[in-house]
């Protein structure tokens, strides 16, 4: 028996070397082929949007703001979609976006993370424009998890990142499947890298790119999903506070010196236009597949970069906030 379990685990081993090596040889192939495909992307078909109907969650600051504008630019009808705060910008934003060129806005306030919500915007945004083309999940919460932290303050970050996306997904879908529309959603690097101290809001990332990417097989022709797997954004802040009581993150005085972030409006332009186009999976900043390269193929480099680099910043903001 144990005989059995030495060689089990040496043609394991062998396997996963062999394989290895078959990658690195026609890695130079499946660059090119890569390579064909972005460039490809540059003559492919864009979606005219004027007219459309674009569903957006999140959408009174950060990304979703912006891509609120992206869609309006282009001459999209938008339903745009945030929690009630007291000193509310929603109604801010839709007057921008009209002055941007978008012919019809409607805004309504909602907690995604609440299905009959979900529901009721679904169908309100359908009985005032008639039909849905794009679903943009977009709202999120990212808080820093510490083990010394009591865990049922993090139960928001599931409901929110993961059922705030499902819920409305679910109700869009016999819409969407009338107007071969899109699903867009903001599934996160962390949901791929495990980012330190992320524990819950990784988990809610990558429950999300597992939902979608199973769902693609169910919805496929008629309906386009692309997942977002984004790094640091430079947005104001990557994280509401207010949603969790628990420890926020403001992004260029935490971790401004971790690495290359990318412009949040330069990022919704290059979302926007990438769904327009078709795409299935959009990852900004780009150097970000590299390291999903380096996640899976170095595991030891991937450990050895967080803990130097991205760990001590993430301690000094638990720190102040504790």
């Amino acid at each position: 028996m144990y005989e059995a379990y030495l060689n089990n685990k040496f043609t394991n081993v062998l396997v996963f070397y062999i394989f290895l090596l078959l990658l690195f040889l026609f890695s130079p192939f499946l660059f090119l082929w890569e390579l064909i495909n972005t460039l490809g992307s540059c003559f492919r078909y864009h979606e005219n949007m004027t007219r459309k109907v674009v569903l957006i969650t999140g959408a009174s600051s950060g990304l979703g703001e912006l891509m609120a504008y992206e869609y309006a630019k282009r001459g999209a009808s938008l339903a745009v979609i945030a929690i009630k705060e007291p000193k509310s910008r929603l109604e801010q934003v839709a007057d921008k976006a009209r002055e941007l060129g978008s012919p019809d806005v409607l805004f309504m306030f909602a907690d995604v993370s609440k299905v009959d919500e979900c529901k009721i915007f679904v169908d309100d945004t359908v009985k005032h424009f008639g039909h849905l083309d794009h679903l943009v999940c977009n709202a999120g919460i990212a808080p820093l998890y510490s083990i010394n932290h009591d865990v049922t303050k993090f139960a928001p970050v599931m409901d929110i990142n993961f059922w705030g996306s499902v819920y409305p997904t679910h109700f869009a879908i016999p819409h969407l499947m009338k107007t071969k529309g899109k699903i867009i959603v903001n599934a996160s690097c962390a949901g791929v890298l495990h980012l330190p101290k992320g524990g819950f809001y990784n988990a809610s990332k990558a429950a999300l790119i597992s939902f979608y990417e199973s769902l693609r097989f169910e919805v496929s022709p008629k309906i386009t999903i692309t997942i977002l797997t984004l790094g640091f954004i430079q947005t104001n802040i990557i994280t509401a506070k207010y949603s969790t009581k628990g420890v926020g993150a403001h992004l260029i005085k935490d971790f401004g010196d971790i690495g290359p972030t990318m412009g949040a409006e330069a990022c919704a332009k290059s979302i926007v236009d990438g769904v327009c186009k078709g795409a299935t999976t959009i990852t900004e900043p780009k150097f970000i597949k590299a390291l999903f390269l380096i996640k899976f193929l170095f595991p030891r480099l991937h450990s050895f970069y967080f803990n130097m680099f991205l760990l001590p910043s993430i301690n000094n903001t638990l720190k102040r906030d504790d």
